[in-house]
């Protein structure tokens, strides 16, 4: 760990950042840099020539010609060559030739692969959107209509610059990250200049003179780039700036949905003005009006403008603009945003004028504009799973090179199945169904096509899921892929558009390093095709085979030539697949028939050499096949055959894969199927046979156990409906290929399935409460069938039958509380049911109430959650009727047709579903493409979503806190945020080839399943949200908690977004006042500085939200939330400036004087005041313990090597001196010196208790730290330590409380200390001063009020200032002899400053003294005037840190902000006064991290800095890079476990926040974080390297909630989650195979489970009553101790017993080996809480169990399990937590609640007592090797060097 140098990032830190090359930066003339006029590198087309313009001064290009296609300018010259540049913004300086047509087309690369064109033309009349092509109309003309948009450039047109954010538009419009410009057309006509990239957003209205003169936040326009503009004109009224879209700089990174009508252009303005409060402004009549310029394209969100500047003196008179409704960003009808800029002008001193052109704004209140702030986490669904297999075909499924996975089609999804563990992952990019796979030799290569026609191919790099490159295929269908063994060359097989039969080969050298695929040679013959495979000896040979045919093929020269082989009587055959033979029969070809023939091929001679052919044998009276054998007669349809070295798998139609040896001689194993085999593929190392079928069934199998395993099963035809059971997580669905399945949602596995060949099922509906499912038919009829009978599924002998119906059933649903169950059919009859017990009966019939349409939705049947209410479509599809669900009685009948009196045609109900109740609301979704909420009681319109798709949307669900609703229609799913009462926001996820015809949430809202074509499984990447009673005003659902002490503002900045741009706005006040923030507070676990992904997966790159700050450094985090909590902050948080003026009062000095040294008032009593500056100590329970020897100096066995975490419990605790490189900080009782080079630490132990604060002399020569009064003492310690000899030279006590604040005065003679009560009241406040010559005190003051802040006056030595509630204090230090008298001088806050508390303090430029309030302000004092001139809001939040140098000021604040402001001006204000208007304060950079500001350390320059927060998190902050970077970081609570990899290369631990941190063992930095929020992980496992794939590491971990998951390390994901226990898991561990998980819960149950199925096998309750405290495994013999078995493993529970087990879990072999009890300890101080019971196998004698907590006195027990008894004990003096064994020497790790570790050496007995935490020792663990030993105490985590070992 070590901090960067000043102006660089650490390269290992910043690799996930997309870093400009240095000669793009600031900005990139792309003409002159590809040198246009020499056309080289570019290329010219028609009519293009130099000319020179007037208005510019210069040389441009103009580009003239009636057809734009052939008159343009190109870069790059070919389209093989791409531009790479990789600046954000395009700069394009141009002018539309007047009454001429023009368009400019540009290619952008994408970060997956792709290429996306966007153009932009006055040809264009609308916005249109592809996959790949963009097109934006651009409207020149002011006062067009809408309906004629298009249209030529006016006369006179001006010139334009045209600035492009190519990253936003890419990521709004099609959710894609762009990468890189490969591309540019200009088209005619137009004049261009040049084009410019840069990552910088310029103004071109502003010069750079102008810009320094009056210090706008602005970036001025390079002089290269800037249009002339004459003395005494405008630029505006000479030129045109468009930036798009309008709201780049400031917009969100979150894909916006496209709607009909596109955002406008910005203008912006030529100098920002700053705006207290949202204001409309209207155009006065007098000003000029200039063109309108637009760019047509989706509306994207609203951001507020807000610009800083001096607050006008008077007030801003506006009107209010009368606008149309638009259409919003997410279809829905709302007024237009105000997204417009304006042409600002300055008046005089009588105010603000303001110029607009005829761009309506409209005014907006910021709760509203909240509202338009999407709060779902972007994206909030990410597919986990795909039930499926096949599409269009189903003969492609592939092993991959190590044959661990396979990779198959899923109709549009290209899925990769991990054969041992059956996790999925996907490659999304396909709209149509795949129809050809193929993977390359070395698998980094996937190759594959769509169906679509024209078919498109994509190139995928398969380890990482890129997509390489996306291109169209000559062929229009593609049935064949054939990768050569090199990956140089792919060859497709497929028909064009005449039926032809058509092979393509391409060339793949340029795709790899980001080029495109090239074709070789295309060939057209009239042969029929069924395989083609390239050889994997010669990438220039290749063979294919077909009806009648079987030929080779051969590249050379560039042209593909094929030779048939000469078949004799077989020609009239027809050959369905082919095989090479492998290695030493490599000449050898295997093509086979569907005939039943296998012919060998000798492919150099041409000849065949053998024939053979597959018969069926028959025994007399059998009618089953028996083994089959090669002869005449009849054949077998022979589909597929693969060889290997040894063998040839052969898949046949009847169903059977059989595996011969090479000579044919007989069948060595056959696997009969469900269905006909569609293909076969032997793996790599030829141990596994993988089949498919047409059925839809995939698996393999086992050569070596012939075992067969079903790796997928799916329908055949499309997926109708579904239900979910709520309590054994299982799915039904209903298909179109006539079966009923039951899917286990765990596993993703076929449990039944049903199949009906006379009747079609169409409804299905699980019992609430029973393990029985109901399902409906297209006769009419409705069986019932019971789940926990397995074999009435499969023999369906008892169904019971209701023939109610005469028609199709059309709906199926049951009441919530299970008593009633209702169906509807096309015939309109509904009947209800009661289904409380399994015999049912009928109880109603109604006919025709419900509407007879035999397309009606599943959906248009809907019972309310709390089963009062039924909802149908019915009696016509134009009305909804609301029924008593029991007595089916008509309450509401509600007309839709008449919904929309302004639509032409009636409106029609499609889909029903209710909302949670209260309130009653029922959603309808309706054929004109709307969504309509009813009040369920008056049928009144409560809301309405328009526009919600393009078509009707069938299918609807509403998540069961009321937060998402799902709409589907055609292929796309649409997820909303419902909360958002206006104008909710939504997303759009495809994946789908079919139409969707469901949608539905799992039980626990954490999952959402679709089906269609397939079984789509997504995760919700969000959380069900808090009661109404936790949320915060104006943003609904947003809880509010001490660890998530955000308000709605953090969630999202409806001013900057959180795009990461550098911002330079000061934002729009918070409405919503902070929550107090305490040492708890800050974000939800998660959010410390990383990207979090949430739920169940997904690891991701950390960016922060911070305006033009990226954190680069933090490892991948995954993160899972339970229940409820504030979303990660990683979008910037608008807040605070309430005022910003001048103050223009003075105030004269106090009244209050005091003369006397030392001054004691009489106790008052006072109020906690509400800041969280004050340090409070955790609590702890513990104490030191008294009369404990330490080893001498030198003897120590043990060395503390490594701290791990940071004290974000202290205060201004982080201590940095760039200049001599010193850095300090604390942890615990510790003081931590850490080289930042080589990132070895120094420990400075003397503390008793946690430090709270630290203070670095001005020489840098003398630290002083204080800490808490511990147990034993009166009052706290104050240390002072010499720095270069690290050694403690005072030690200092007076304070009888905490102390908060330490300061040095200027020129090091005096030590001021500040402290308080600890326990709450703070109205004892004493304030001393030290003489740092002899450390005696010199004067001791008590205050009687709360004071928050210290320090000393820089340019007066005999005064320092204190900060509190209500005044500023000033103490005048006097001397008289060695005593010092102080006086006070106080200045109350004034009350325009609106402050009550002032919380920290610092001095500015001579004579500027800053203070920070509790309520966000931050007011600027005059320390000679003794006045307040200057105040503004500087944040939402309590200010707790400021730090000023020279010009800068830094603020740090509970809401996590921390913020730079441009403060160079307040001195010239202070001169001023009010009349200074014209320069003002503005903010710099923010940037929000991980927890309340507690601590922060700058360099003079305030260019880089170190800030702690309450996190435990220390972060380098550089405002020059624009980067944030963790340094240290730890456990936020307790730590729970710490386990080693077998390499020793990575340890992980575990803790209350509900985190598993791996790190790296070698530098303790943290590299990996799985997060599970509102849970406490309470016990960790690593996986023992016999289990599986020694590079396969896996960490298993229990949480409190009963569920154990199993992470993947290396692929950081988690693989596995599991519920084997109902209570907290407290102890957890693997098998010595690792191929069984060992779980205990507190309940004392032990679960056995198998990480590889996810199933619990066995469950062992020998303890139940009592926590299992350890769990351990290790191997034995196999009769070793008279039992069978491989495994001996123990329990220890906290009753004092422990049972030791032999096991062979592969063969469900347990047997109890040993069972021992004990007495329970005596004489303890707490009898309600003993200590653990510990037991561990002896590590150089298995034998010996060690255990220690069991008995009545404090002592190691030694048992033999040989001998049956104890050998050995070891007293000890007190009773032991914690335990470990080293695995070297017989060394024994010991630690007490009495904050003592201790060290036992087993064979002298000789013990060694370590003290360095500050709490009890929880944990300590050995490292395999012996040589590190890791002791916890709460989330302290100490690394000992074992010296002895």
């Amino acid at each position: 760990m070590r901090i960067p140098t000043l102006g660089r990032t650490p390269g290992d830190r910043s690799s996930r950042l997309r870093i400009p090359p240095v000669w793009e930066h600031p900005f990139l003339n792309v003409f002159r840099h590809f040198k246009v006029d020499e056309w080289k590198r570019s290329t010219k087309e028609g009519d293009v020539a130099t000319v020179m313009d007037n208005t510019l001064k210069c040389t441009v290009y103009r580009i003239r010609g009636s057809v734009s296609a052939s008159n343009y300018i190109q870069l790059p010259k070919t389209s093989t060559q791409s531009l790479g540049l990789t600046g954000r913004y395009l700069y394009v300086l141009f002018r539309p030739l007047s009454t001429k047509h023009f368009i400019i087309h540009l290619d952008l690369s994408t970060k997956d692969g792709q290429v996306i064109r966007v153009s932009l033309s006055n040809l264009f009349k609308e916005f249109k959107s592809t996959a790949t092509w963009l097109q934006f109309p651009f409207i020149c003309e002011a006062g067009m209509s809408r309906k004629d948009l298009a249209g030529v450039a006016p006369p006179g047109a001006r010139w334009t610059c045209l600035q492009l954010d190519l990253h936003d538009i890419l990521l709004v419009y099609l959710n894609l990250h762009y990468s890189h410009l490969k591309r540019v057309r200009l088209c005619s006509s137009l004049l261009v200049r040049s084009l410019y990239t840069s990552d910088l957003c310029f103004d071109p209205a502003v010069t750079v003179t102008e810009a320094r003169q009056a210090r706008l936040p602005v970036t001025p326009m390079p002089r290269e780039m800037a249009f002339p503009v004459p003395k005494g004109e405008s630029w505006h009224d000479r030129y045109v700036h468009i930036r798009y879209p309008s709201n780049s700089s400031v917009a969100a990174s979150e894909p916006v949905q496209k709607s009909c009508f596109p955002p406008k252009a910005v203008f912006p303005r030529h100098v920002p003005q700053l705006l207290s409060h949202l204001v409309t402004f209207s155009k006065p009549k007098q000003d000029k009006v200039s063109p309108e310029v637009q760019m047509l394209g989706p509306t994207a969100s609203y951001r507020a403008p807000s610009a800083p500047g001096p607050l006008p003196e008077e007030s801003l008179s506006c009107e209010h603009s009368e606008v149309s409704s638009v259409s919003g960003p997410n279809g829905h009808s709302r007024e237009p945003s105000a997204c417009t800029d304006a042409t600002d002008k300055h008046a005089a001193d009588n105010g603000l004028q303001v110029s607009v052109r005829k761009l309506a704004v409209v005014a907006t209140d910021l709760e509203d504009v909240a509202m338009h702030e999407s709060f779902l986490p972007d994206p909030v669904l990410r597919l986990k799973g795909v039930i499926g297999f096949g599409g269009h075909s189903t003969k492609w499924a592939l092993w991959t090179k190590d044959g661990s996975a396979v990779v198959y089609p899923c109709h549009a999804v290209i899925v990769v199945l991990h054969v041992d563990s059956c996790e999925q992952r996907f490659f999304l990019g396909h709209t149509d169904k795949v129809s050809a796979l193929a993977l390359d030799g070395s698998n980094s290569l996937l190759a594959s096509a769509q169906t679509q026609t024209p078919s498109m191919l994509r190139l995928w790099d398969f380890q990482t899921g890129d997509c390489l490159s996306l291109f169209r295929s000559p062929v229009h269908t593609v049935c064949s892929l054939s990768f050569s063994n090199s990956g140089a060359l792919l060859c497709g097989v497929g028909k064009d558009h005449h039926g032809r039969t058509m092979v393509v080969v391409w060339d793949m050298d340029q795709v790899r390093q980001g080029g495109e695929a090239v074709i070789l040679t295309k060939v057209h013959t009239d042969i029929d095709i069924q395989a083609f495979e390239v050889a994997s000896f010669d990438e220039t040979r290749m063979v294919s085979c077909g009806r009648g045919s079987v030929r080779l093929w051969r590249l050379r020269s560039g042209g593909l030539r094929s030779c048939p082989v000469d078949l004799g009587e077989h020609h009239t055959l027809e050959f369905t697949d082919l095989a090479f033979g492998q290695a030493q029969d490599s000449h050898t070809l295997y093509v086979c028939s569907r005939s039943g023939h296998i012919l060998e091929i000798d492919h150099q001679r041409m000849a065949v050499q053998h024939t053979r052919r597959l018969l069926p044998m028959q025994t007399p009276g059998s009618p089953l096949p028996q083994k089959q054998t090669f002869s005449s007669g009849p054949g077998i349809a022979i589909s597929s055959l693969s060889v290997s070295q040894a063998a040839c798998a052969v898949g046949s139609e009847d169903g059977y894969l059989r595996l011969w040896p090479l000579d044919f001689s007989s069948v060595l194993l056959e696997a009969e199927h469900e269905g006909p085999i569609s293909s076969v593929r032997l793996s790599p190392d030829g141990l596994h046979v993988l089949s498919t079928t047409s059925s839809g069934h995939l698996g393999f199998l086992d050569i070596p156990s012939r075992e067969y395993s079903v790796l997928m099963r799916s329908h055949t035809a499309l997926v109708l409906a579904l239900a979910i059971e709520c309590s054994r997580g299982q799915l039904a669905t209903v298909s179109r290929d006539q079966t009923v399945r039951i899917w286990d949602l765990a596993t993703l596995q076929q449990l039944y399935d049903f199949t009906s060949p006379e009747e079609a099922p169409c409804a299905v509906a699980f019992h609430p409460k029973q393990p029985i499912f109901f399902c409906g038919f297209s006769s009419g009829a409705i069986r019932s069938f019971s789940l926990e009978v397995a074999e009435v599924l499969v023999e369906h002998s008892i169904p019971v039958w209701y023939r109610c119906h005469r028609g199709a059933i059309t709906g199926l649903v049951a009441s919530p509380d299970g008593s009633l169950l209702f169906s509807t059919c096309s015939q309109g009859t509904l009947s209800q049911y009661h289904c409380v017990s399994t015999c049912s009966r009928v109880l109603h019939v109604a006919a025709n109430v419900v509407c007879q349409d035999t397309c009606l939705s599943p959906n248009a049947l809907t019972v309310s959650g709390d089963s009062h209410l039924l909802a149908f479509v019915g009696p016509s599809k134009y009305t909804v009727t609301i029924k008593d669900a029991s007595s089916l009685d008509n309450l509401l009948q509600v007309d839709v047709s008449t919904l929309d009196v302004g639509s032409s045609r009636l409106d029609s109900a499609v889909a029903l579903c209710f909302g949670p109740a209260p309130p009653s609301h029922l959603l309808v979704s309706t054929s004109s493409n709307k969504v309509v909420v009813l009040d369920s009681t008056s049928g009144r319109v409560v809301r309405e979503l328009s526009g919600v798709y393009p078509m009707t949307c069938p299918s609807l669900a509403l998540s069961g806190d009321a937060r998402f609703l799902l709409t589907a229609a055609d292929r796309a799913i649409k997820v909303w945020d419902y909360s958002m009462k206006t104008g909710p926001d939504c997303q759009v996820y495809i994946g789908h080839s079919e139409p969707v015809q469901a949608v539905a949430f799992t039980p626990d809202q954490q999952q959402l399943l679709s089906v269609g074509d397939a079984i789509f499984f997504w995760d919700i990447l969000a959380f069900p949200e808090r009661s109404s009673s936790g949320s915060i005003q104006g943003s609904p659902g947003v809880p509010l908690t001490c660890d998530a002490g955000l308000n709605a503002r953090q969630l999202e900045d409806p001013v900057s977004g959180a795009n990461g741009l550098p911002r330079q706005q000061v934002p729009v006040p918070s409405q919503t006042p902070p929550p107090w923030l305490g040492i708890c507070a800050g974000p939800s676990e998660g959010s410390d500085g990383t990207f979090s992904v949430l739920d169940d997966e997904g690891p991701s790159e950390e960016s922060h939200g911070a305006e033009g700050l990226h954190q680069t450094s933090g490892p991948p985090v995954l993160v899972q939330k339970e229940a409820y909590g504030a979303r990660d902050g990683v979008r910037g948080a608008a807040d605070g400036l309430r005022s910003f003026g001048m103050l223009s009062h003075t105030c004269g000095w106090p009244s209050k004087q005091g003369g006397q040294s030392t001054r004691r008032a009489r106790a008052q009593p006072a109020v906690r005041p509400d800041s969280y500056k004050h340090f409070t100590a955790r609590y702890k329970a513990s104490q030191m313990a008294k009369n404990v020897s330490f080893p001498a100096a030198g003897d120590e066995l043990l060395h503390l090597k490594t701290v791990v975490g940071y004290n974000g419990n202290g205060r201004a605790n982080v201590i940095w001196r760039p200049d001599t490189g010193f850095f300090a900080y604390t942890c615990g009782r510790l003081v931590v010196v850490e080289d930042l080079h080589s990132g070895a630490q120094q420990h400075w132990f003397g503390h008793p208790e946690e430090i709270s604060t630290l203070a670095l002399s001005h020489d840098a020569q003398v630290l002083a730290s204080a800490s808490g009064r511990g147990g034993s003492t009166s009052y706290c310690q104050i240390r002072v330590w010499d720095v270069p000899g690290g050694s403690c030279q005072q030690l200092l006590s007076h304070h009888c409380t905490a102390v908060q604040a330490l300061a040095f005065s200027l020129d090091d003679r005096l030590l001021v200390t500040l402290g308080q009560l600890c326990r709450g009241d703070y109205g004892d406040c004493t304030l001393a001063l030290w003489s740092t010559a002899t450390y005696e005190l010199v004067s001791s003051t008590h205050l009687l009020e709360p004071v928050h802040g210290v320090a000393f006056n820089p340019w007066d030595t005999s005064e320092l200032a204190c900060v509190g509630q209500g005044t500023l204090t000033w103490w005048l230090m006097q001397h008289c002899g060695s005593d010092i008298n102080l006086q006070t001088h106080q200045e109350p806050i004034p009350e325009a400053v609106g402050a009550g508390e002032l919380t920290s303090l610092c001095y500015g430029a001579e004579p500027l003294l800053y203070c920070g309030s509790n309520a966000g302000q931050i007011c600027v004092w005059d320390t000679r005037a003794r006045r307040c001139f200057l105040a503004w809001g500087a944040d939402s939040g309590e200010i707790g840190v400021l730090l000023c140098s020279g010009s800068r000021l830094v603020s740090g604040s509970n809401t996590r902000r921390l913020r730079l402001w441009a403060v160079g001006a307040v001195p010239e204000l202070r001169r001023k006064g009010s009349g200074a208007s014209s320069s003002s304060v503005f903010m710099e950079r923010e940037l929000t991290l991980d927890g309340a500001i507690v601590s922060a350390v700058f360099h003079d320059s305030m260019d880089m800095g170190v800030v702690g927060t309450t996190a435990g998190t220390l972060w380098y902050v550089s405002w020059t890079e624009g980067t944030s970077t963790r340094l240290i970081s730890g456990h936020r609570s307790k730590v729970n476990e710490v386990v080693f990899s077998p390499s020793e290369s990575h340890c992980a631990t575990c803790g209350d926040d509900g985190s598993v941190r791996v790190w790296s063992l070698a530098s303790m930095e943290l590299v990996i974080q799985f997060q599970v929020l509102n849970q406490s992980c309470l016990c960790l496992a690593w996986s023992p390297t016999s289990c599986g794939h020694p590079e396969q590491q896996h960490v298993a971990a229990g949480y409190s909630d009963g569920t154990l998951r199993v992470f993947n390390i290396s692929q950081t994901a988690m693989e596995l989650k599991m519920h084997p226990h109902p209570a907290a898991l407290t102890a957890i561990f693997f098998s010595a195979d690792g191929q069984t998980i060992l779980s205990g819960d507190k309940d004392g149950l032990i679960a056995v489970s198998c990480p590889r199925t996810g199933m619990t096998v066995r469950v062992l309750s020998d303890h139940r009553g009592a926590r299992i405290s350890t769990i351990q495994s290790t191997n034995k013999e196999y009769k070793e101790f008279g039992v069978e078995g491989t495994d001996l493993w123990l329990a220890a529970s906290g009753d004092q017993r422990v049972s030791i087990w032999a096991s062979d879990w592969l063969q469900g072999h347990c047997e109890l080996v040993d069972w021992l009890s004990f007495p329970a300890p005596t004489l303890l101080e707490d009898p309600g809480c003993p200590p653990p019971s510990l037991a561990a196998f002896c590590p150089w004698d298995r034998a010996l169990l060690v255990c220690t907590g069991l008995g009545p006195h404090p002592e190691v027990i030694f048992y033999s399990l040989r001998q049956k008894q104890v050998v050995e004990k070891i007293p000890l003096p007190f009773f032991a937590i914690s335990l470990s064994l080293s695995p070297g020497a017989r060394l024994i790790a010991i630690g007490f609640t009495e904050r003592v570790l201790r060290l036992v050496d087993c064979v002298t007995e000789a013990t060694q007592d370590f003290a360095g935490h500050d709490d009890w020792v929880q944990l300590c663990r050995f490292t395999p090797s012996a040589h590190l030993l890791f002791t916890a105490a709460h989330n302290e985590i100490l690394v000992w060097e074992v010296t002895g070992s």
